[in-house]
């Protein structure tokens, strides 16, 4: 199956690769195919792709890698929409705001898009506890994770995802080369 997207232009994907949101995501529920995208040349973010909509991608990191007491609590019907019995085997992502100032980047900690990575269906889940933010500051977090380990990428420190498809995307040549 082909995708074409805005971002990273034509992709090959095999059925496997497509995440489906059975109720979309919210402020887009028309959108129930997607793929997760691990782009080499982004050492920060995965990209949830529409599969449907060229110009539909979202910046993504896992909250474990920003805050260190993230949890998700899922509720009966979350699990019910991913066809689970409890928690186990999915993978948690907050969608990641990045303005024109980047110092004001913020995280989406209370709907969390969550995959079960078995089956991979997928859920942005309202979480019930009141003290997480919709825009979480993130930036001076990730900033003290670069100082901390200067020689590897934020991406890299991240649980493998399981989900993702690695692009082959090769790199811009260098100005000069």
């Amino acid at each position: 199956m082909t995708i074409h997207t805005s971002r990273f232009g034509v992709i090959n994907i095999v059925g496997d690769d497509v995440i489906n949101f059975p109720e979309g995501l919210l402020g887009f529920n028309e959108l129930h195919r997607f793929v997760l995208l691990d782009d080499p040349a982004d050492e920060i973010f995965a990209w949830l792709q529409s599969c449907d909509e060229p110009g539909i991608a979202f910046p993504l990191l896992e909250p474990e890698l920003f805050s260190t007491t993230y949890k998700v609590q899922l509720t009966k019907h979350d699990l019910e929409i991913l066809g689970l019995k409890n928690g186990e085997g999915i993978r948690a992502f907050s969608i990641i705001t990045i303005p024109s100032d980047p110092t004001l980047m913020t995280a989406n900690l209370k709907a969390p898009i969550v995959i079960n990575v078995a089956n991979r269906v997928a859920r942005q889940c309202v979480l019930q506890d009141n003290s997480l933010m919709i825009r979480e500051p993130i930036f001076t977090r990730l900033q003290q994770r670069v100082v901390q380990n200067p020689n590897i990428s934020i991406k890299s420190q991240a649980v493998d995802w399981g989900v993702a498809i690695k692009l082959n995307r090769p790199r811009p040549p260098e100005v000069g080369t």
